[in-house]
């Protein structure tokens, strides 16, 4: 279980930004307290990238405040009584106190408020609705620090309920587990995400992606995933079945988190296509689920790598993509990696993939002409240079110009007899 940091929220308070927001905000029979996850992060002793300020001012008073205190006020989401101030150079999120006026369990009706307890009733779990006073005082209204500290996750109130008013919480509920988790998931939070998986579907596909690729890089992420694949949730957000031994096997080679994505979803190209629609990967994304889908196929259509395949095949598809497949696969009985296929493997993990030592200019200064025979001389040379094991001696460029030439010759006899 995590231990909490009792420094952690006076080291909060000191932050300037927080000091010089805080100093603007509280004073004049007015309250704003620091809330949400930085209050959370600070109790673990952690940095917080985000600073969430709830005030019981409203919106223009927040503005009119900041300005007068020489920060920079941007009416972010005024709306929903949100201001962003600038405070010595960082952004710090300032939103209205809120209650529920009324709500049928799907949408509320809210207004401003002045009254904290009910606004943390309004947040997710209870892990997320702590709030730290000016004067150093925590509020704990649900028990957030009793769950944050057994390493529990909990919704606040019904969790049906709360995953009602907004579908992307059973997601946040596995990524919050995989994060601060310690043990199973709590009965009734993981019950009423399964009995509710049907709404993953109405969600916007980026919000998914967003949330899927954050949980795949929490600590706990190998649970979180083995237990969405045991209850049915993981095939309606990646569309298939997933690998989850391929994907721990990502995670202990600290890959990156489309890396895991590619481990736990990706078979091939087909894989790659789909999740590109379906989580709304962008074009970096998705090439890299590609190449990594080519250099799987690639990879275990191969009884043995030896060193010169090893070569071949990273020249073919890169670093990223090979390294990335071999250790997915890793202790899979195919591929046989010979050890002399390792030693090329660690070589080429520390520096750059191989690279065709012949160029079109090469080809031209020998004779021949520019045109589409530039493109299919170079394509033979780098079949003949692949199929050697990619040699970078000095001799090898002219070797291969060599045999392209000759190949070329033999062409142009036999279609000019």
């Amino acid at each position: 279980m995590p231990a909490l940091d009792p420094g952690g929220p006076a080291r909060l308070l000191a932050r300037p930004s927080v000091r010089a927001a805080l100093a603007a905000l509280d004073r004049a029979g007015e309250e704003t307290r620091l809330v949400g996850g930085c209050v959370r992060d600070a109790l673990l002793g952690l940095d917080a990238a985000d600073i969430d300020l709830a005030t019981t001012l409203l919106p223009d008073a927040v503005i009119a405040r900041g300005r007068e205190a020489g920060l920079k006020a941007i009416p972010t989401g005024i709306d929903h009584g949100t201001i962003t101030l600038i405070a010595a150079g960082e952004p710090v999120e300032v939103t209205t106190l809120r209650e529920d006026v009324e709500t049928d369990g799907r949408h509320a009706v809210v207004r401003f408020g002045r009254d904290f307890a009910k606004d943390a009733e309004r947040r997710d779990f209870t892990v997320n609705a702590l709030a730290l006073a000016a004067d150093g005082r925590l509020h704990d209204t649900t028990g957030g620090a009793d769950d944050l500290a057994a390493g529990r996750v909990r919704f606040i109130g019904d969790a049906a309920t709360r995953i009602r008013e907004d579908a992307l919480r059973i997601l946040r509920f596995f990524r919050f587990h995989a994060r601060f988790g310690d043990g199973p998931p709590d009965r009734a939070a993981l019950a009423a995400c399964v009995a509710a998986r049907g709404a993953i579907a109405t969600l916007s596909r980026e919000r998914v992606r967003s949330e899927f690729l954050k949980l795949l890089t929490a600590p706990g992420a190998h649970g979180a995933v083995e237990t969405l694949s045991a209850t049915g949730l993981l095939a309606r957000i990646i569309g298939g079945v997933g690998e989850v031994g391929r994907l721990s096997r990502a995670i202990d080679a600290g890959a990156p988190a489309i890396a895991r994505l590619a481990a736990l979803a990706v078979a091939t190209r087909e894989d790659a296509e789909r999740l590109r629609e379906n989580l709304r990967l962008s074009k970096a994304e998705h090439a890299a689920l590609d190449g990594y889908a080519r250099a799987l196929v690639a990879l275990r259509t191969r009884e043995h790598v030896a060193a010169d395949a090893m070569r071949a095949l990273v020249a073919e598809h890169g670093t990223a993509a090979i390294g990335g497949a071999l250790s997915a696969i890793t202790g899979e009985p195919r591929p046989r990696v010979t050890p002399a296929g390792i030693m090329a493997w660690k070589a080429l993990e520390q520096g750059a993939a191989p690279v065709l030592p012949v160029s079109g200019a090469d080809l031209v200064a020998r004779g021949v002409p520019p045109g589409p025979r530039i493109g299919r001389a170079l394509a033979a040379a780098r079949r003949l240079w692949l199929a050697d094991g990619c040699p970078t001696d000095p001799e090898v460029a002219e070797a291969l110009i060599a045999q392209v030439l000759a190949s070329e010759a033999v062409d142009e006899r036999r279609d000019n007899p």
